[in-house]
């Protein structure tokens, strides 16, 4: 990072002020403060730090009095985090001769670190303890086993589906092969006492009922009429295996999908409300990142008229961030993310949300939106209904989103294209077609919004709404 890109980027954390991952230290600070901040950050998704800054809501440069000194200081405090926190060299930054030091705690470090036995996370509020359950989660996700790879307590072999285990397995292998020794192999199978015993990513991925040991890791489906969660949804509850899960919702997101016509060249085709691809995509990628340690929550995917949410339990993982989601490649999940990429549900591992982002690109949608709340990660696609009414007739693809035939969508264009459409000129675009069809399709086209009658009988004809 170029020093004038590391003072631009100073300039603008003054302004914004102490968050998540910014501190701001004074000249004359304590090491025992300082390396409480360190882990409060290492523990999350690290920060930055700038020594001899005062202030909370706006940074204020004050300066060091001596650099040295300041480092010396630092090093103190790293020293203090157990284990030892290891830093890149910060930065000096010199402001009309007043010096300042932009400390940066890394993103994805690979350990869990407490000063003097206090384990702490950062917020916007400052430096808080861990509670024992995020404490737990900590160490389950930075430890090398994880939550997927331990045992389930109480689960044996029986509780595998022995079918489901040996098609997985001859789909992975063309010679015949032991299916346990494969589950070994992937982490789904562990040795406890002599015995092998399911973990928690083979129940997951085998068991003949993983919710009889795993109670949250199901998806809870809704179908919304409106745009709040007003109302009584149509409702649904995916469970059994992960696979079966991911098929069962997006079976009945596709069954609540509105369906269009359009002609593309010589040949219909039908348009469905959201690209189905980036739906699986979105399903699949909150099933192999959930945090199946959390009880007391499950997936929720919500449908509402303009929009379609999908809620998995558990923040972030690792070095992600919602700034780097896009780029950043990390698996809270390995073992079952792999099991579901051999099992053809899962494209490549990483790359699901970029995925999204590009495929609703395509389908001349709005981008998605990437929400972290304090206990999960909220994705939102956003489907045609959520885009303004003047912009739709210009895109045949978004008019075909909305459930529009062939016709209706034909009808739009030329009205946006001449300013009008009359039941003869909509006749014509449509001749094979009966004439009471056509008006169907016109009184649609105005309970929906999108057109507008004007006159009547012989002299009517319909525009834009």
């Amino acid at each position: 990072m170029g020093e004038d890109s590391l003072e631009s980027k100073f300039l603008a954390w003054l302004e914004r002020g102490e968050s998540a991952n910014l501190a701001f230290f004074p000249a004359r600070f304590r090491p025992q403060t300082l390396a409480e901040t360190l882990v409060a950050m290492a523990n999350g998704h690290g920060g930055h730090i700038l020594l001899g800054v005062r202030g909370q809501r706006r940074g204020l440069p004050e300066g060091l009095g001596s650099a040295e000194e300041a480092l010396a200081r630092l090093e103190e405090a790293a020293r203090r985090c157990t284990p030892p926190l290891e830093l890149p060299p910060p930065g000096l930054i010199s402001l009309g001769g007043t010096e300042v030091l932009v400390v940066e705690v890394p993103a994805g470090l690979p350990h869990v670190y407490h000063c003097r036995g206090l384990y702490l996370r950062r917020s916007d509020q400052g430096n808080i303890p861990l509670s024992p359950p995020e404490l737990r989660r900590l160490l389950l996700e930075r430890s090398e086993e994880g939550f997927e790879r331990l045992p389930a307590a109480g689960a044996s072999l029986d509780d595998l589906d022995m079918q489901e285990v040996n098609a997985y397995a001859a789909r992975l292998r063309p010679l015949p092969v032991d299916g346990l020794q494969l589950l070994r192999e992937r982490g789904c199978l562990v040795e406890v006492d002599g015995e092998l015993r399911p973990t928690h990513a083979g129940l997951l991925l085998f068991g003949r009922n993983p919710q009889a040991f795993l109670p949250q890791a199901r998806i809870l489906l809704a179908h919304y009429p409106g745009t709040s969660p007003a109302g009584e949804p149509l409702r649904e509850e995916a469970g059994g295996t992960l696979p079966a899960q991911i098929r069962q919702a997006e079976a009945f997101l596709q069954a609540h999908m509105r369906r269009g016509r359009l002609r593309v060249e010589a040949e219909r085709v039908e348009v469905t409300e959201y690209p189905l691809e980036a739906v699986h995509e979105a399903l699949v990628n909150a099933v192999a990142h959930r945090d199946y340690s959390l009880g007391g929550d499950v997936i929720r995917v919500c449908m509402f008229q303009d929009r379609l949410e999908v809620y998995s339990p558990g923040g972030l993982p690792g070095p992600v961030t919602l700034e780097n989601i896009r780029q950043e490649r990390f698996s809270r999940n390995p073992v079952i993310a792999r099991v579901l990429a051999e099992l053809g549900l899962l494209r490549q591992l990483g790359y699901g949300v970029p995925r999204i982002f590009a495929l609703m690109e395509e389908a001349h949608l709005p981008a998605p939106a990437v929400q972290e709340t304090q206990a999960g990660f909220l994705l939102t696609l956003y489907g045609p209904g959520s885009v303004a009414s003047e912009e739709i007739p210009s895109d045949p693809q978004a008019l075909a989103r909305l459930g529009l035939n062939e016709r209706q969508v034909q009808a739009v264009l030329y009205a946006a294209e001449k300013g009008r459409i009359t039941s003869r000129e909509l006749q014509d675009l449509c001749p094979e077609v009966s004439g009471e069809t056509l008006r169907r399709d016109l009184a649609d086209l105005i309970s929906r919004g999108l057109l507008l009658k004007v006159g009547e009988r012989r002299a009517t004809y319909y525009i834009l709404k």
